[in-house]
């Protein structure tokens, strides 16, 4: 009977742009309106704030992670260029570098330069696209789905905190954020521990713990400028 491991590798790329978008959108968000509402501003300016702040967030992300993530691309496109241009040029000798890699893996040198002979005439610049730079299908970069990631679950994360403050105007605002919130990230950290196959207690803990943290630290923000006005 076959068995296959069900790995988590395929799932890099778009799982750190999402639990950034999402996390980011719950973080700042919940902060803006906290410090703003710590601020004594009216429930009408809260949610302005709020929504502001959701736009403006989630456009950043969206072009924040396309210029990262095609700055990634444009590097690992200018690697394959050259190592393509070598292969032209120097074809024998590259084959003896990827052998030398395979060696250093283990492998005697007679079988080393066979396997690197065979996989050069299979795909020769996809051998040292994988084995001598560290480029695959699987981890290679795509700005478009990381920006379209990172916008949408911004969106999410960032209504979470938002339909709170609109619903719990008054006093109770600031603690009804707050809460709901750390209890968001706690539940984004644990689902996006547990698709990338880490421990759920310590990615739920993690990303509370930088939560509580900025909220805090905007709320602290807020009452001084509010007392200060």
């Amino acid at each position: 009977m076959s068995h296959h491991e069900h790995h988590k590798a395929h799932r890099v790329g778009w799982l750190r742009a999402a639990v950034l978008g999402a996390n980011d959108g719950i973080v700042s968000t919940a902060s803006l309106i906290i410090g703003v509402a710590a601020a004594s501003s009216t429930h009408g300016n809260i949610l302005l704030a709020g929504v502001a702040g959701l736009v403006a967030g989630a456009m950043s992300m969206a072009a924040g992670e396309y210029v990262s993530v095609s700055s990634q691309a444009d590097t690992e496109n200018a690697d394959l260029e050259l190592e393509r241009l070598s292969l032209e040029h120097d074809f024998e000798t590259e084959k003896v570098e990827l052998a030398e890699i395979y060696e250093n893996r283990g492998l005697e040198p007679a079988l080393a330069l066979q396997v690197a002979g065979q996989l050069m005439e299979h795909d020769a610049l996809g051998a040292h696209a994988r084995d001598e730079i560290g480029i695959s299908h699987i981890v290679s970069a795509q700005p478009v789905q990381a920006a379209i990631s990172s916008a949408a679950t911004f969106v999410v994360g960032a209504a979470l905190p938002l339909a709170v403050a609109w619903a719990m105007p008054g006093p109770k605002l600031i603690s009804a954020v707050a809460v709901s919130s750390l209890a968001f990230l706690a539940l984004l950290g644990a689902l996006a521990a547990r698709a990338g196959g880490a421990p759920i207690v310590a990615g739920a803990t993690r990303v509370c713990f930088w939560g509580a943290l900025a909220m805090a630290l905007t709320a602290g923000v807020g009452r001084l400028f509010g007392v200060v006005a």
